[in-house]
């Protein structure tokens, strides 16, 4: 009810109808899961240098389907982001603007709901550019991954802690690492993630 009233006025703030199909009825059983690098952990003041996304059928990765992308920084990558991603300034020579991608990353998404893991803030640093550009906010319903897997847990063993590490969470569904750790790549990863535990007796994907 709350996300249904918050797109009622989001909506209204649209500035390009093309886009209308944003708030439309979502794909039947098609989600697209995505992850954001960047130059920092903070999205008022940090920017995005790249996005990966795949696209989820009923029980399958369209591998078909992907979306990567590079993004020129407007502000200094951290050094403990660099840590994280490994992306150098000098990596990001030939990337694209980010409201060439924005808009790229918006038509590939379309309206179907948004998978993540850490997702509230890539969905943050997307509405940062979305917001000045078209007036609004990702109206796509939002599933995140920890929270899905953090109820299976406590149905299971209640009152204990829960380990709601990234690679634990792999580890504990037998998930297998890929390695490299880039937006794309995590973005596969949580894909299969969130496929396990939508497949997973006692959960329900509303």
């Amino acid at each position: 009810m709350f996300r249904t009233i918050k797109n009622y006025f989001n909506k209204k703030n649209l500035k390009d109808q093309k886009y209308l199909f944003l708030f439309d009825k979502s794909f039947d059983n098609e989600y697209v899961c995505f992850d954001c690098e960047t130059t920092g952990l903070n999205p008022k003041k940090d920017d995005i240098i790249s996005i990966g996304a795949v696209i989820i059928k009923d029980n399958t990765i369209v591998s078909s389907k992907k979306f990567i992308k590079f993004i020129k920084p407007k502000t200094k990558l951290q050094a403990e982001a660099i840590k994280i991603h490994h992306i150098r300034e000098c990596d990001l020579n030939d990337a694209e603007e980010i409201d060439e991608v924005i808009t790229e990353f918006i038509d590939f998404i379309g309206n179907r709901p948004l998978v993540g893991y850490f997702l509230e803030f890539d969905i943050a640093m997307i509405n940062k550019y979305l917001k000045p550009k078209l007036g609004i906010t990702l109206p796509n319903k939002a599933y995140e991954v920890s929270e899905i897997y953090h109820d299976y847990k406590i149905e299971i063993i209640p009152q204990s802690h829960i380990d709601l590490r990234f690679n634990s969470i792999m580890e504990e569904l037998n998930i297998p690492n890929l390695g490299k750790h880039d937006a794309y790549n995590d973005a596969i990863m949580t894909a299969m993630i969130f496929i396990k535990l939508k497949n997973l007796p006692n959960i329900k994907i509303k």
